[in-house]
C-alpha cells in the first residue's frame, strides 16, 4: 500500500466571498472541496488551517447600502451572517473566518501594502479607463463585448482619477521564472499555462487604490485614497496567520498556503497576488488551485441571471452529507461542472442508497440475526483484502492531489465490492459458523475503511456508520492511510441496527 508525504502544516484558504450576493451552491462547492481537503489533512496527522470569509469593501457594497438607506458598515453586518450560517449549516470546519471590515485585517492591508510602498513598487499617476463595478476591476477596450463587461454583460463604465499603481511590470521574468521551477504552484497545468501566456504577453502597471470612495481600507500614507478591493482583499490570506503582528506564527504558516479559487479570478491570484508577495520581500503562495464552474443549465450562476441555488434549500431537501458528497462527487475539481435537482438525485439513489446505505444495512441485519448482533473479526486472506489495499492507496493519493471525486470514486469501488462479495456469498442463507463470520468480518471491515476514507466528505453519515459497527463516532487523527490498513476492525463489538441511512428517493 501506498504512503502519503508527511506535511506538517497544510494552510487552505477559499476565495472571500462578496457579501452582496446570497451563498449560493457555487460558493457551496469551493468551500465544501476546501473543507474536505482540510478533513483529509487532519486525518494524516498535518497541522491544518482552514480559513474562509467576507470580501466586504468596494463600490458595490456601498451603492447597495445607499440604496438600502443604511451605511456600508450596518449593511455588511446584516449580509456577511448569511455565509457564517450557510457554512454551519454544510458542517464546514474552518478554523477562522475573516471580513474585510474587521481592524486586524486594515492593519495587515496597510502594513503589506506599505512594505511594497517602502521598497519602491507603488506609485502616484492617473489612470483612465473602462471599469466594471459588478466586479469590481478595469478591462482593456479590447476585453469588452460589444462595451460591456465580458463576465457580466453589464456596459463598463469609463473611469478617470488619480491613482496610485503597483509595478507589475517589473515582476514579469520572476514569475516566468515561479510558473517554471514551481509547476505544482498554479494547478491545473491548463491555468497555469493560461497564466504564463498572460505573463508572457506583457504586463502593465495596475491601479491599486481610489480617491472616489471612502469604503475601503485607507492608503497610510496618502489619506485621500482607499485601496481597491481587490488589493485589499487578497491580504486577509496574510492577516490571519498574523502578518505584520505575530511574525512566529507567520513564518509557521507562510508560504505553506492552498488558495482554493474559481477560474475567473485566476489573473488575480496567478498573476497579481504572488507579484505582490515578491514585491513586499515574501514569497509566493505555495499553490493555487483553480477550479471550474458549477452551472446550472449551462450557465454560470448569478444574482442577475436568476439560477441561484441555495445550499440551505438543498440541505434542507437531501440532507448534509448527500449535497456535500456530490459536490465533491460529479464535478472534478479544475473542470466546470453541470448541477440539476435530477443529477443529485440520481447521484443519491445510486451511491447512497442502493450501494452504501443498503451495504450498512444488510450487513447489521445479517449480524443481527446469524452473529447474535456482535461483529466477528475480518478475514485475513478475504479477496476484499487486496480489493481494499488498492483502494486506500489509490484514495490517499487523490485526497493529496486534492482530488476528491477520484478519492471517493475509489471508495465506492470497496462498497460495490463488498455488495457483490455478500451478494455470492449468500450469509443470510446460511448456517452461522466461521464462515460467516468471515464474511460478515470482511464486510464490517470495508465499512470501517470506507467510513475513513469517506469521512472528509461526509462526517456525520460516516460517524453514524463508526458507531453503527461499534467504533467510535470520531476517527480522530487516525494517521491515515497507515490505519486503514485491512484488519482493524477488532471483532467482538455491538453492532447496531438502525434507521436506513440514506433512504431511497422517488425520481
Amino acid at each position: 500500500m501506498g504512503t502519503l508525504r508527511a506535511v506538517a502544516r497544510y494552510y487552505v484558504t477559499t476565495p472571500i466571498y462578496y457579501v452582496n450576493d446570497a451563498p449560493h451552491v457555487g460558493h457551496a462547492y469551493a468551500t465544501v472541496n476546501a473543507d474536505a481537503l482540510a478533513r483529509w489533512h487532519r486525518l494524516v496527522g498535518d497541522d491544518v488551517l482552514f480559513l474562509t470569509g467576507t470580501d466586504e469593501h468596494g463600490l458595490k457594497v456601498a451603492q447597495a447600502a445607499a440604496a438600502n438607506g443604511t451605511t456600508p458598515e450596518e449593511w455588511t453586518n446584516r449580509l456577511a451572517p448569511r455565509f457564517q450560517a450557510a457554512w454551519a449549516q454544510l458542517d464546514v470546519s474552518n478554523d477562522d473566518f475573516i471580513r474585510t471590515t474587521e481592524a486586524r485585517h486594515h492593519r495587515a492591508v496597510q502594513a503589506f501594502l506599505g512594505k511594497i510602498y517602502d521598497n519602491g513598487f507603488i506609485y502616484l499617476s492617473t489612470y483612465k479607463g473602462w471599469y466594471c463595478v459588478a466586479c469590481e476591476q478595469y478591462y482593456a477596450e479590447s476585453e469588452l463585448v460589444e462595451g460591456n463587461c465580458p463576465d457580466h454583460g453589464r456596459p463598463a463604465e469609463w473611469y478617470e482619477e488619480e491613482n496610485y499603481f503597483f509595478r507589475l511590470s517589473a515582476f514579469q521574468d520572476d514569475l516566468l521564472a515561479w510558473y517554471d521551477s514551481e509547476p505544482s504552484a498554479v494547478m491545473p497545468e491548463s491555468k497555469r499555462n493560461e497564466a504564463s501566456s498572460f505573463v508572457k504577453g506583457g504586463l502593465q502597471d495596475i491601479s491599486i487604490t481610489r480617491t472616489s470612495l471612502e469604503w475601503g481600507v485607507q492608503v497610510p500614507w496618502d489619506a485621500g485614497h482607499v485601496f481597491y478591493v481587490w488589493y485589499d482583499a487578497l491580504v486577509n490570506y496574510l492577516t490571519a496567520i498574523g502578518y505584520g503582528e505575530d511574525p512566529e506564527r507567520f513564518a509557521a504558516w507562510w508560504p505553506a498556503v492552498h488558495h482554493l479559487i474559481g477560474k475567473e479570478i485566476t489573473r488575480f491570484h496567478c498573476v497579481w497576488w504572488p507579484a505582490m508577495c515578491m514585491a513586499a520581500g515574501i514569497d509566493p503562495p505555495s499553490q493555487v488551485l483553480v477550479h471550474g464552474w458549477l452551472l446550472v443549465g449551462g450557465e454560470k450562476m448569478s444574482k442577475s441571471g436568476l439560477n441561484q441555488i441555495s445550499p440551505g434549500e438543498l440541505v434542507d431537501d437531501f440532507g448534509v452529507d448527500a449535497v456535500r458528497y456530490h459536490l465533491l462527487r460529479d464535478t472534478p475539481l479544475g473542470s466546470d461542472g453541470d448541477f440539476s435537482y435530477e443529477g443529485l438525485t440520481a447521484r443519491y439513489n445510486a451511491d447512497l442508497a442502493n450501494n452504501l446505505g443498503n451495504l450498512l444495512a444488510r450487513v447489521a441485519t445479517v449480524v443481527g440475526s446469524k452473529c447474535g448482533g456482535v461483529g466477528p473479526a475480518p478475514d485475513p486472506s478475504s479477496r476484499l483484502a487486496g480489493i481494499a489495499d488498492g483502494v486506500v492507496a489509490q484514495a490517499a493519493r487523490a485526497w493529496s492531489e486534492s482530488q476528491p471525486h477520484a478519492a471517493l470514486e475509489a471508495a465506492w469501488r470497496l462498497i460495490r465490492e463488498t455488495n457483490s462479495e455478500l451478494e455470492a456469498a449468500e450469509p443470510w442463507k446460511a448456517i452461522p459458523g466461521p464462515e460467516v463470520d468471515a464474511v460478515l468480518g470482511s464486510a464490517l471491515e470495508a465499512l470501517r475503511i470506507v467510513s475513513l476514507l469517506a469521512f472528509p466528505a461526509m462526517p456525520r453519515a460516516c460517524s453514524e456508520i463508526r458507531a453503527r459497527i461499534g467504533l467510535p463516532p470520531d476517527p480522530g487523527p487516525e494517521l491515515m492511510p497507515a490505519s486503514a490498513a485491512w484488519g482493524g476492525y477488532p471483532g467482538g463489538l455491538e453492532v447496531l441496527k438502525g434507521p436506513a441511512l440514506f433512504p431511497r428517493r422517488r425520481v
